[in-house]
């Protein structure tokens, strides 16, 4: 069933990314600034959780657990906007992945294309925006951080949050492909997701949820790629230091990934009937 899967990719290679490029500029036609609303609206959001946050806080820094009695203390401006850029692409992608075939279903009911490479096209698009950010985030890294060789590692975690979430999306765009009613669930809980990853606060310290509520914000993959950009760019450390959550994404990725391809290819076939 994976083969199979593969086989599209192989077949379909050039046509991806030519759709992918197109779903971009579909998504901001018509907008006088065109894609660059893909950075303006992320900013806007940035600001207000900055405003938000820095007025009920009583100091604009912010002390993160490094283990033992280290502390690394930084701006939490900093902390804070490192930590939501890849919540962006997360967010899209679990959202966006979620509805990609509702939307693109002219491909699957009048067009025999492979519904595999539509999730892939449309994630690639979504990276696309994602890069865009990135490199706004990096100008900002170096002038305020400096630049460091930990910051290759952006290079394994983004590698790594694209693919996830393209498994994710296997299961979850064929499931809201069947329902209205699971699209809607995924929508609902999007804001809880936000507030137990560790994007605001520091998850790693065992004095905000207790050793208990650490290990279980390692169970969250969101919380391990945000961690993850800030060990690159922040922190200056090896995602190797992390053995434990390292160790339990990786399992959550091969969990992912198999359940995927398992409903991707169970549903495929009944997707034209049901769309």
């Amino acid at each position: 069933m994976i083969s199979t899967i593969f086989k599209e990719h192989r077949k379909f290679g050039k046509q991806i990314f030519l759709l992918a490029k197109n779903e971009l500029i579909k998504t901001y036609k018509g907008a006088i600034i065109g894609p660059f609303w893909a950075v303006v609206k992320p900013a806007f959001t940035i600001f207000v959780y900055w405003f938000a946050f820095n007025t009920i806080r009583k100091g604009r820094e912010i002390s993160v657990y490094m283990g033992g009695n280290e502390t690394f203390t930084t701006a939490f401006f900093t902390f804070m906007f490192i930590g939501i850029i890849p919540w962006f692409f997360i967010q899209d992608s679990i959202l966006q992945g979620t509805k990609t075939l509702r939307n693109n279903r002219q491909f699957i009911t009048k067009v025999k294309f492979p519904v595999s490479t539509i999730l892939t096209y449309t994630g690639i698009s979504r990276l696309y925006v994602h890069m865009m950010l990135m490199t706004i985030m990096y100008i900002f890294v170096l002038i305020v951080v400096g630049p460091s060789w930990y910051n290759l590692q952006f290079f394994f975690y983004c590698p790594l949050m694209f693919f996830f979430f393209l498994f994710l999306s296997w299961s979850t765009a064929p499931m809201a492909a069947f329902s209205k009613d699971f699209e809607s669930l995924v929508v609902s809980v999007m804001a809880g997701i936000f507030w137990l990853s560790g994007i605001m606060y520091d998850s790693y310290d065992p004095k905000v949820f207790g050793e208990v509520g650490k290990f279980l914000m390692m169970l969250n993959p969101v919380n391990f790629f945000v961690n993850g950009y800030r060990n690159a760019f922040l922190y200056h450390r090896g995602f190797w230091v992390y053995k434990t959550e390292l160790v339990i994404f990786l399992a959550e990725f091969l969990a992912v990934f198999l359940i995927g391809a398992f409903n991707y290819n169970r549903l495929r076939k009944k997707l034209p009937d049901v769309l």
